[in-house]
């Protein structure tokens, strides 16, 4: 219980960090926080800020994809990962919710996210892109919802 009020603090100051611009510091710091689930939110949230800001935010991407990796409990990095892909999905980089979706282990999460993405590029009428996602999608039942969603956008 100590640990996650430990890390429930470290989490506020690195938020108060990312607020102030202060991003370097906010990923230092948030890479000490010992509870592996507040650790990838807070590396989640530096990049998410970074890329809302218009900064370079390859690594602190990088940093987060790597921590939400390293969450020992089962599903946990699943849920932070579609999380932050939806998140860079709603920023309008659907590129990047791609990349993201790449690291999702269990099939079902990875292709709601390439559905996502797939309706987000038709929305913007990329329907050759979008076509492609959804033929790439692993989960058949996801598929076929992606592609009847997808003929009631057209």
């Amino acid at each position: 219980m100590q640990e996650w009020y430990r890390s429930r603090g470290l989490y506020e100051a690195v938020m108060k960090l990312v607020e102030s611009g202060r991003m370097l510091e906010a990923r230092k710091m948030a890479e000490g926080i010992p509870d592996e689930v507040i650790r990838s939110k807070a590396l989640s949230q530096i990049a998410l800020e970074a890329a809302r800001k218009g900064e370079d935010y390859g690594d602190f991407l990088s940093s987060a994809i790597e921590a939400a990796l390293e969450i020992g409990k089962p599903g946990e990095s699943t849920k932070a990962l579609m999380s932050l892909a939806f998140e860079f999905l709603n920023l309008g980089k659907p590129e990047e919710a791609l990349k993201i979706a790449r690291y999702i282990k269990e099939l079902p999460g990875r292709s709601k996210v390439e559905a996502e993405v797939a309706l987000s590029l038709a929305r913007e009428e990329k329907l050759s892109e979008a076509m492609e996602i959804i033929n790439g999608i692993m989960d058949e039942d996801v598929k076929t919802w992606a592609m009847s969603r997808l003929a009631s956008q057209l």
